[in-house]
C-alpha cells in the first residue's frame, strides 16, 4: 500500500481506465482536483471512498465528461479509457465507446415507466429492436423487482427500486465499465447489500467493470478489490481492498473501529489533525 500516488497511475495495457494526475477546475478559478491518478484494471471493481465534499463526485464526472455542464473542466492531465484518450469526447461519445456514468440521487425520468426508463438507456444504440429486447429480459433477469414494476411510473416506485432502474438504465447502453455514483444513499442496509451483490453478479458474469464512489467504505471495501481514498481533492491512500480494511487509520476514520479504548473528544480531534498520510 502508498501513501499518495499509486504506483500503477500510469496504466497498463489490462487497464480499462487511466486517470493520469489530473487538475479540475470550476469557473476557472476554484481548484477542486489536485493531481489524482487512479486506474481500473479489465474487469475490476475499483472503489473512490471518502467523506462528502472529498471529490469522488467530481472525479467520476471528469471522467464520464459532465463537468462542463457544472461549469468544470479538467485543466492538467490525462484520461484513457479502452486504450484512447477520451478527456475530450463528449459524453455520447463516451457512452458509445462503453463508458456511462449513474449519476448520484438515482436519477429516473419520473413520468416515464420503468420500461420507459430502461429504453431510454439505448438510444445511443444501433444493433435493432431485438438485440434491445434481448438486453431487455438481461437487466430483468438481474433486476427481478423491475420485472415486476415495468409498468409503473418510476416516480412512484421506491428509492431501491428507482436505483435498480438507474443502473439497469445503464446495462441497456451495453457497457463495458460503469461509473456508479453513491449507491448507497438513502437506501436501508439491506437494499444496498442486495444492490452490491447484483454489482458482483454483473461483473462476473457480464465482465462489466465497475469505478464506484462510496461514502458507504465497509460496503464498498467488502465488493470492490481495490480502494483509493480521497480527501479535498486528492487521493491519499490507496490499496487492495483487504489491506484497507485492516488498517488502523482507515478503521478509525472511516469504519469507525478502533484499537484498544475508546478516546474522547479532544484526543480524537487531535488525531484527526495528524493523520499519517496528511503528514
Amino acid at each position: 500500500m502508498t501513501n499518495a500516488m499509486p504506483t500503477n497511475a500510469a496504466g497498463t495495457a489490462s487497464d480499462i481506465l487511466s486517470v493520469n494526475n489530473i487538475e479540475v477546475i470550476y469557473d476557472h478559478v476554484i481548484l477542486v482536483l489536485k493531481g489524482v491518478s487512479l486506474t481500473v484494471p479489465q474487469g475490476g471493481i475499483v472503489a473512490i471512498l471518502g467523506a462528502n465534499g472529498a471529490g469522488k463526485t467530481t472525479t467520476l464526472k471528469a471522467i464520464s465528461n459532465l463537468l462542463k455542464a457544472e461549469r468544470g473542466e479538467v485543466t492538467k492531465g490525462s484520461i484513457v479509457f479502452d486504450g484512447e484518450r477520451v478527456d475530450r469526447m463528449t459524453p455520447t461519445e463516451l457512452v458509445r465507446r462503453g463508458c456511462i456514468q449513474v449519476m448520484e440521487g438515482r436519477h429516473c425520468f419520473g413520468h416515464l415507466t420503468i420500461e420507459e426508463n430502461l429504453l431510454t438507456g439505448a438510444f445511443t444504440r444501433r444493433d435493432g429492436s431485438a438485440a434491445i429486447k434481448r438486453d431487455m429480459e438481461m437487466v430483468y433477469d438481474y433486476f427481478p423487482r423491475l420485472r415486476q414494476r415495468k409498468g409503473s411510473m418510476s416516480g412512484y416506485t421506491s428509492g431501491g427500486e428507482q436505483q435498480m432502474c438507474a443502473i439497469g438504465r445503464a446495462l441497456m447502453s451495453r457497457p463495458k465499465m460503469i461509473l456508479l455514483d453513491e449507491p448507497s444513499m438513502g437506501l436501508a442496509p439491506q437494499i444496498v447489500e442486495e444492490i452490491f451483490e447484483i454489482v458482483k453478479d454483473l461483473n462476473a458474469k457480464e465482465r462489466v467493470s465497475f469505478l464506484i464512489a462510496e461514502q458507504n467504505t465497509n460496503m464498498a471495501l467488502k465488493y470492490a478489490t481495490y480502494g483509493y481514498i480521497m480527501e479535498t481533492g486528492r487521493i491519499v491512500m490507496d490499496g487492495d481492498a483487504a489491506q484497507l480494511r485492516e488498517n488502523e487509520d482507515v478503521k478509525e476514520f472511516y469504519l469507525g473501529v478502533a484499537e484498544g479504548s475508546k478516546k474522547s473528544f479532544r484526543e480524537v480531534k487531535s488525531y484527526k489533525r495528524r493523520k499519517r498520510w496528511l503528514a
